[in-house]
């Protein structure tokens, strides 16, 4: 059974899955079926729940059935389309644009990996889509899906084999 996301207002979604539903924060630009590097706006379509990356430091790894791995200090994700690792983890300090996945903030404190734009990677096409931590206030992502870190943990908990996310516009 997959997750859905459907797109309510702007960047504002609702995330259903099974019984349970959560307010979710989108890309600032909306949802789009045409997305691109730098626009803001979170994917539409259907993708696949890669790995999960979490903070050790700030709780024990989550009940999940998905692939998981520590985050550490030296942890990023290139989002530079002119570089050979774009859409790729990279190790810092990196010499091309990029996401640092140890953040001050919560935001990353888990990072669920989504499955676009990798297999293959096309250059332009948008990295960095993940499902993370939203902002207290649901505050628009860069293109990503966010939620509260409680519900995230439930569904994290919830997902079987071969769930996948699929993202809708309204």
């Amino acid at each position: 059974m997959d997750i859905y996301v459907t797109q309510q207002d702007g960047s504002r979604g609702l995330l259903s899955y099974k019984d349970l539903t959560f307010d979710c924060a989108l890309g600032k630009g909306g949802v789009a079926a045409d997305k691109h590097e730098g626009d803001h706006a979170s994917p539409s379509g259907r993708f696949a729940l890669r790995k999960l990356l979490y903070r050790a430091d700030r709780g024990a790894k989550p009940q999940t059935i998905l692939p998981a791995q520590e985050i550490d200090r030296n942890d990023g994700w290139c989002d530079d389309p002119d570089h050979e690792a774009y859409n790729r983890p990279v190790r810092l300090p990196f010499d091309a644009r990029h996401e640092t996945l140890w953040r001050e903030d919560e935001l990353y404190d888990l990072v669920v990996v989504l499955g676009h734009n990798d297999n293959p990677v096309v250059k332009g096409a948008g990295s960095c889509i993940f499902m993370h931590v939203a902002r207290q206030d649901y505050g628009p992502t860069e293109g990503c899906v966010a939620l509260e870190k409680t519900d995230l943990l439930t569904l994290l908990a919830a997902i079987e084999d071969n769930t996948a996310i699929r993202i809708i516009a309204a």
